[in-house]
């Protein structure tokens, strides 16, 4: 039985409504693939899901989300992780945990890995890549306002505000990583391996400037 991200079992209009807009992301993914996204219209898409047009729109109100439609886990990841970190742990240190254990599991959200052609789609398109960008600087300011509140500062804190803006480009970059490789056809076993190599000397670049900043008291 389908559940609610509470674990609660979902009711017959909440399992169809999910079933709804899995076909349409599922539909418009196969056709973008086939065909490039800049060239399909969400009219054609709603005629293949055998759906109305505004269906589509109230699902996805923006295209580029047919194919980018992990907003909220991409942008919540590190800061849940933040606020999970294990005691006498920084956020540096949990962040860069996290990361590896997403390189590991070869990990779509948080890593980037994806079959080539996805990831061609995803960096073929300026419309795809500037919407994955404000997918990072979404990230960014959630990361920020938890830095802030762990340490109990204010919201806007200059101190968080830049911290985050360094782990989010971390981050990024390492995701960049991913998506290049994997376009350049590298297997994801291959990008695994040299990525580990890769987080661990750009958490290593951050060490000096936050390696005691955060740390959990146990």
């Amino acid at each position: 039985m389908t559940s609610s991200p509470t674990g609660a079992p979902l009711g017959l209009r909440e399992r169809k409504k999910l079933q709804t807009r899995q076909n349409i992301s599922n539909t418009a993914t196969r056709l973008f693939m086939e065909r490039g996204y800049d060239t399909v219209t969400i009219a054609e898409i709603a005629e293949a899901a055998e759906v109305a047009k505004m269906t589509v729109t109230n699902y996805f109100p923006r295209k580029e989300d047919l194919v980018l439609d992990i907003h909220d886990a991409f942008v919540a990841g590190p800061a849940d992780t933040v606020r999970g970190r294990r005691p006498g742990e920084s956020a540096l240190a949990a962040l860069r945990r996290a990361f590896l254990a997403a390189v590991v599991e070869k990990d779509a959200v948080l890593a980037g890995f994806s079959g080539p052609d996805f990831a061609a789609l995803l960096t073929g398109s300026p419309a795809l890549v500037a919407r994955l960008r404000e997918f990072h600087e979404d990230r960014e300011r959630l990361l920020a306002e938890v830095l802030a509140e762990e340490t109990g500062a204010p919201a806007d804190d200059f101190t968080a505000r830049v911290a985050a803006a360094l782990l989010g480009g971390v981050h990024r970059v390492l995701f960049e990583e991913v998506l290049r490789r994997t376009v350049e056809g590298e297997s994801n076993e291959a990008i695994a391996a040299a990525l580990t190599e890769r987080v661990a000397a750009a958490f290593d670049t951050l060490e000096p400037a936050l390696g005691e900043y955060t740390i959990r008291s146990n």
